[in-house]
């Protein structure tokens, strides 16, 4: 093989929709990534009815279901993770490791004793794959005072700072987030910024689930069909989150359907579905115009990937939001918008292998850099 490196990224965000998994090769540098194959692998409905129950703690859960979740996650991954290498044409011994960020089940970096808690076996994954798996990422940060979140910023940093222009990176998973690459982030990696600006697909899909049955609202048509209620839109901009300085992270343990019908709750008036549909597609563009506007150099360029990359109502009401400013999909930029966190994660777990930090602190509030996560291997069995 040359002296370039080869790494599965493996990740699945706030929507429980997809494992999403990609083999990547980098260079001997660690740089310049490249995507050999990717893999969308869905969970057992059962397992993603189970895993949203947990997450939003609609009841209690006991230590045997808990635990059973974690390997049937692992599993999940494992198999997400063989798929992609045979798509790629590639075996146990060309991949230098897995980095597997595993599920968010809960996550509590402002807690008295703060922790991010993920599940998915990496044992089990490493066993089922034959590979190495870097896992349990975002704990390392928070242990040194950091939220443990968002972790894609160096990444980002690695592959669309720009000398010439300052750049924003969002993406909008279940959660949202933006990286604010100022045009000297290129030689100073302290110049990066960046948090979670608050939901992104989440509530929409939630609310979608809740109303039509399904996963998701395909291109934003139903929130285009509604209008937004002002009333509604102003009591969910007024919430604390919005208020406290960056670094903050958060998730579905916050913003889920018990936070939004208490929003509904304390209106004078209900309103329509669809309306709600419409309030919340605006949401999400207002909360992240706002911290742009707050956080953003200006005269940015603006990236977007993730999942909200495809919602086509969303797309429209943030760009009349950041206009003159244009969104330019990561696609453009040699990173397949779909595929960002995927590839983020390979590379966190090549920079973990290689003993180094993956962590910003100017995004994080961490103390210092710091290698993620814990490493482990492949089990290697007498013949």
């Amino acid at each position: 093989m040359s002296d370039a490196t080869y790494y599965i990224g493996l990740m699945s965000g706030t929507s429980v929709d997809a494992a999403d998994a990609a083999v990547v090769r980098f260079d001997a540098a660690g740089n310049q990534p490249r995507i050999l194959a990717t893999h969308a692998q869905a969970p057992d409905t059962s397992l993603r009815d189970d895993l949203l129950h947990l997450s939003q703690q609609v009841a209690g859960v006991s230590l045997a279901k808990f635990g059973e979740l974690d390997q049937r996650v692992g599993e999940w991954f494992a198999r997400a993770a063989l798929a992609v290498m045979e798509k790629a044409g590639v075996s146990a011994q060309d991949i230098d490791a897995i980095g597997s960020h595993g599920q968010t089940v809960r996550h509590e970096p402002d807690a008295r004793y703060p922790f991010s808690l993920q599940l998915g076996s990496a044992s089990r994954i490493a066993a089922r794959t034959g590979c190495r798996v870097v896992a349990d990422f975002r704990n390392s940060d928070i242990a040194i005072g950091g939220q443990g979140a968002p972790l894609v910023p160096a990444f980002h940093r690695s592959v669309f700072a720009n000398a010439e222009h300052n750049r924003i990176v969002i993406n909008i998973g279940g959660i949202a987030n933006l990286t604010v690459l100022p045009r000297h982030a290129v030689d100073d990696p302290h110049a990066v910024t960046g948090l979670d600006t608050g939901p992104g697909n989440a509530l929409m899909d939630a609310w979608t689930a809740a109303h039509l049955k399904r996963h998701y609202d395909a291109d934003g048509h139903w929130a285009a069909s509604g209008r937004v209620d002002e009333a509604l839109l102003a009591h969910m901009m007024a919430d604390r989150y919005f208020a406290r300085p960056a670094p903050k992270s958060t998730g579905r343990e916050y913003f889920n359907l018990d936070w939004l019908r208490a929003q509904i709750d304390s209106l004078a008036s209900r309103p329509l579905p669809a309306d709600v549909q419409a309030t919340l597609c605006e949401f999400t563009a207002r909360t992240i115009a706002q911290a742009i506007d707050e956080y953003g150099p200006g005269n940015e360029q603006v990236l977007v990937c993730g999942g909200g990359v495809r919602n086509a109502e969303l797309q429209r009401r943030l760009q009349q939001l950041l206009a003159p400013r244009q969104l330019t999909p990561t696609d453009e930029y040699d990173v397949d918008s779909d595929w960002v966190e995927a590839v983020a994660f390979a590379w966190l777990a090549m920079r973990t292998v290689k003993g180094l930090s993956g962590n910003v602190p100017g995004v994080t509030g961490a103390s210092a850099p710091v290698a993620l996560g814990g490493i482990y291997q492949a089990a290697q069995l007498d013949n």
